[in-house]
């Protein structure tokens, strides 16, 4: 009697060069995928068919600009292995324009789309620098728009290997809900749809005896749910993305990041993040992510 056949899942792996695709990898192979880097598109469906007869379950592929010429047969490729029954997840690691100039520089590692001849001077090498990145994102840009983006500019390997377990932990729905909290001072990340900016909100920090807790701790919930503009910011928040979510499930939208910053990143935004994560969770799949929290916790 033949053997039951394992539904497989593949994870793709794809996005900016030096944004952290490694590092991704290699959490993966911590939670037992068989993993593969810089495969060609076109050797992806042999792979598919050689793993299935090994009855292999769990398979993470990373693609990159290396492939550039072959990369646009990838979406249609996925579509067939879904429509097959396969569960596939893709993941796009992006960073700032400037986090990957300074990356290259400081391993002094040539962009896979640099031009062979190196520059002169130093402005030559940062401009053709940031004309490589700039092409590779116009590249990439149809890959990007149909995975979970994670912004890599200003999180540590650590961070970042949560991050993605976190990604695979989360059920395989048609639709998975990212709220993040961030401090405006860090930048606004680059992965998110929604940003809402709750900066104007009464201030957790300025209250004795509430500096140092986060907006997790409870004497922090219990001032701001005491704030009457805190729970009409909630709440409005709330109702916007109820009103949308349903059309972007239907337009085939797998991923959305709702950000939410303030000052610091340890007070509003993540009581925000915590409510709003509650409030969705029983109907759709969500992820919680508190950057600056997570930040501090990796030293």
């Amino acid at each position: 009697m033949p053997l039951p056949v394992k539904k497989m899942h593949l994870v793709l792996i794809t996005g900016m060069s030096g944004s952290g695709k490694s590092v991704a990898l290699r959490a993966l192979e911590d939670l037992g995928f068989y993993c593969i880097d810089n495969l060609p598109p076109e050797l992806l469906m042999p792979l598919i068919k050689l793993e299935r007869t090994n009855q292999a379950g769990q398979l993470a592929i990373a693609m990159d600009v290396r492939s550039a010429a072959s990369l646009p047969q990838v979406p249609s490729q996925l579509a067939q292995l879904k429509t097959q029954g396969m569960q596939v997840d893709c993941l796009f690691l992006d960073a700032s324009t400037d986090t990957l100039m300074r990356r290259f520089s400081e391993t002094r590692r040539r962009h896979p789309l640099s031009k062979s001849e190196t520059p002169d001077h130093d402005h030559d090498q940062h401009r053709a620098l940031a004309e490589a990145i700039d092409l590779e994102r116009e590249l990439l840009s149809e890959l990007r728009g149909q995975a979970h983006v994670i912004d890599s500019s200003i999180i540590r390997p650590t961070q970042l290997q949560s991050y993605v377990k976190s990604f695979i932990d989360s059920p395989g729905d048609p639709l998975t809900l990212v709220f993040e909290s961030f401090a405006f001072k860090r930048g606004v990340p680059n992965d998110a749809d929604f940003v809402f900016d709750v900066r104007m909100l009464p201030n957790p920090h300025y209250e004795p005896g509430l500096r140092e807790l986060t907006g997790c701790d409870a004497p922090v919930v219990d001032f701001l749910q005491q704030q009457a503009d805190v729970q009409a910011m909630l709440t409005q928040i709330h109702a916007f993305l109820d009103h949308w979510l349903d059309a972007m499930a239907r337009n085939h939208r797998s991923y959305v990041t709702v950000a939410i910053g303030c000052t610091g990143g340890q007070h509003r935004s993540v009581y925000l993040v915590e409510q709003l994560n509650a409030l969705f969770a029983p109907r759709w799949s969500t992820l919680k992510r508190h950057r600056e929290i997570a930040a501090r916790q990796t030293y």
